[in-house]
């Protein structure tokens, strides 16, 4: 990705889930991995576009004030007056969170008709989960078909929410996937060589396969070399919840800024190594951002 005249050739439309993630001690937390990925953009002043949906209720309102106050646009934002703003029961088994994800959500029901206009280029970034419904499907089809220049697929696989065939739909054609070894094996329960050699031939650009501890690692489609990060040591892991959103929102950062991919690899570990010490997948002061912001000299960066 290369810019003209000092401006991005593309912006970040992210399509899926707002929601809130409810944790044992009884606090509620902003969440929803493309919720979570825009978040981290617009600190990181990339301007995003969050296509999603959310109830005529008080935990819609919250989410609208959130992301007005943080600068976010909203004007992708549906409202829904029959079906509830997100929600998700978070617990924990040994370190590792759980999601009990209520069906049936807003974000389910994202209709094409309310879209607003998308003018321009744009790279496009979806999950999974906010496609279980037709609804939101068919939409974010239209919107790929339309509007989308480039495409990042992140899969995060809920049970029951899920159908091979419907994966591999999804991937075929995306330009960046992520995922982790165990989403590979499900999609693919074959040989490990051998589900990415299939994965790979879906895609054109790069697979981005994720091992929580043992880091990450970036298999160009073009049989170039290899880019494998780990992660830093921490002194204390308050929870992984966003940790893969995190590192998402800055190898999208890194596609829309042309920086090289070790570059972009190497910096996605870093800012989900720093997203795992605090609770949750949001912070909620830009204060979090402003050393990643310095470091990577991002003040004062194009806009579309």
């Amino acid at each position: 990705m290369k810019t003209t005249d000092n401006k991005l050739l593309m912006r970040p439309l992210i399509f899926g889930e707002v929601l809130f993630d409810h944790f044992p001690d009884g606090s509620a937390v902003l969440g929803g991995a493309p919720f979570n990925v825009a978040w981290h953009l617009q600190a990181f002043g990339l301007n995003p576009m969050m296509i999603s949906r959310i109830g005529n209720d008080t935990t819609g309102e919250k989410i609208v004030q959130a992301m007005s106050e943080w600068g976010m646009d909203c004007s992708g934002l549906q409202r829904d007056d029959v079906r509830p703003t997100g929600s998700v029961e978070v617990s924990f088994n040994e370190g590792e969170p759980d999601y009990d994800i209520v069906d049936h959500a807003a974000y389910d029901y994202i209709e094409s008709a309310l879209l607003p206009e998308l003018k321009g280029a744009w790279l496009l970034y979806h999950g999974s989960l906010a496609l279980r419904h037709a609804c939101s499907a068919d939409t974010l089809q239209q919107i790929k078909e339309n509007h989308a220049l480039k495409t990042f697929v992140d899969i995060n696989l809920r049970t029951p929410w899920w159908q091979q065939n419907f994966m591999l739909e999804l991937i075929t054609g995306a330009d960046w996937l992520k995922l982790n070894e165990q989403e590979l094996s499900d999609i693919y329960p074959t040989e490990k060589e051998d589900s990415l050699a299939k994965v790979l031939n879906l895609i054109s650009e790069q697979l981005i396969l994720t091992g929580g501890e043992s880091g990450a690692t970036a298999i160009p489609v073009n049989n170039e070399k290899k880019c494998s990060v780990t992660p830093q040591s921490i002194s204390t892991v308050v929870d992984t919840v966003g940790a893969g959103d995190a590192f998402c929102s800055v190898f999208l950062a890194g596609c829309l800024l042309n920086w090289p991919l070790e570059m972009r690899m190497r910096r996605a570990q870093e800012f989900a190594s720093a997203i795992v010490g605090i609770k949750g997948a949001t912070p909620q002061s830009k204060d979090f951002y402003q050393p990643f912001i310095e470091n990577w000299n991002l003040e004062g960066q194009p806009h579309v």
